[in-house]
């Protein structure tokens, strides 16, 4: 089944016709933010969530409050104008519009698409990989999801040319921080630990979710300073992100500088980590908009 229309600044478009200009800025300097969120059985998972961390983002990044109204009506629109997916995900992209050749703004009607695609279920378990360059904790776009993402691209690939799923920076004072689309987290103990916003990350909505469905539910959590050499000690381990929910982790290792994997580790799916995820999918089923 493929996707066949995209909805770009008020309309429903077919992928055709889906264009934005080579000037956008979002294409020239990405001067955007967007967000991804999950589509289940057909149905999009926790929008309210979503579009209030894309205000969020696009107010942090100095461009105007997004149109909430309208682009939940967008995500309506996308949905029911393909076919019914069975997992996927929309992806929501809001741009500063049409500049310059260079950094300047200049006062330009946003762009707005909303993209719709479908993909494979994670597998039952993942493998994740430490990387050696740094998330900037002091960057002025900390904690926002801006399309800035080569970072991450470079990093992903990294991992994946050595059969890796996910790679997980630290920041610039080596504390853990975050995947390059996803949160991690650690049991030891009992009790559930993971990075703290100090460390520059992006907060998820499913780790957000996590975090309040744990404590509801009477464990341990605590967002915290973390140093990385604690994941070779903890007893589970899982990272958390729109399409994966609760993924855990059965592999971890470490890269160098001299593109050397190393410090290699085997883990359990964990009762704990087991646990919380099927709660989530619980959750999940019973309230799509949490």
């Amino acid at each position: 089944m493929s996707v066949s229309h995209y909805w770009i600044n008020g309309d429903l478009v077919p992928i055709a016709d889906a264009k934005v200009s080579v000037l956008d800025h979002g294409f020239t300097v990405a001067d955007g933010v967007f967000e991804t969120l999950l589509v289940s059985d057909g149905k999009v998972f926790a929008l309210d969530r979503h579009l209030a961390r894309l205000t969020k983002s696009a107010t942090g990044l100095g461009l105007p409050a997004p149109d909430i109204e309208l682009i939940s009506k967008g995500v309506t629109q996308v949905l029911s104008g393909n076919q019914k997916i069975d997992f996927g995900r929309v992806r929501v992209t809001l741009t500063s519009g049409s500049g310059p050749l260079g950094s300047d703004r200049v006062s330009s009607e946003p762009t707005m698409v909303i993209s719709l695609a479908e993909q494979s279920a994670w597998p039952a378990s993942t493998a994740v990989l430490l990387v050696p360059w740094s998330r900037n904790e002091n960057s002025p776009l900390a904690g926002l999801k801006t399309t800035s993402y080569a970072e991450n691209v470079y990093a992903l690939a990294a991992a994946k040319r050595h059969e890796f799923s996910e790679a997980v920076f630290c920041d610039t004072s080596g504390r853990l921080c975050e995947g390059t689309g996803s949160n991690i987290f650690f049991v030891k103990d009992d009790q559930i630990v993971t990075p703290s916003e100090a460390s520059g990350l992006l907060r998820g909505v499913t780790r957000d979710l996590v975090i309040e469905l744990a404590r509801e539910s009477g464990f341990d959590v605590v967002e915290r300073d973390v140093d990385p050499q604690e994941l070779w000690s903890a007893q589970e381990i899982f990272i958390t992100s729109s399409t994966r929910d609760v993924h855990p982790v059965t592999e971890l290792a470490r890269l160098d500088s001299s593109d050397t994997v190393v410090d290699r580790r085997k883990l359990e799916i964990g009762l704990l980590t087991q646990q919380l995820g099927k709660m989530f999918l619980t959750q999940r089923a019973e309230n799509l908009n949490p």
